[in-house]
């Protein structure tokens, strides 16, 4: 028996790493709470995590942020990230697709 489809609000799953130098713990934190409230306020989404940490490299030091959200904008949110630092490690999955396979 086919398994009725379940409608996904919020296609895809975008996740990415943030640096941004010479940025100080608390900078840190603030850099997570500034893209937090950005994100809410400005993208449709939800499963919003973000987490941040410091650390230094061969650049100076730095602020290191993980974002993970679940959104039908992923490109307005790395255009958005990107305008903060460095991005990479970027992966934007359509779930949407990934549900269908599993059930097809």
């Amino acid at each position: 028996m086919p398994m009725p489809e379940q409608s996904i609000e919020f296609r895809y799953d975008t996740q990415l790493l943030l640096d941004r130098y010479d940025v100080d713990d608390d900078g840190c934190d603030d850099l997570v709470d500034e893209m937090r409230e950005y994100i809410v306020s400005t993208f449709k989404g939800d499963s919003l995590v973000l987490a941040g940490d410091t650390d230094e490299d061969d650049y100076g030091e730095k602020a290191t942020v993980k974002l993970h959200f679940h959104t039908n904008e992923p490109w307005d949110v790395l255009a958005y990230c990107r305008t903060l630092g460095e991005i990479y490690d970027i992966v934007v999955e359509d779930m949407d697709r990934q549900s269908r396979d599993m059930h097809g």
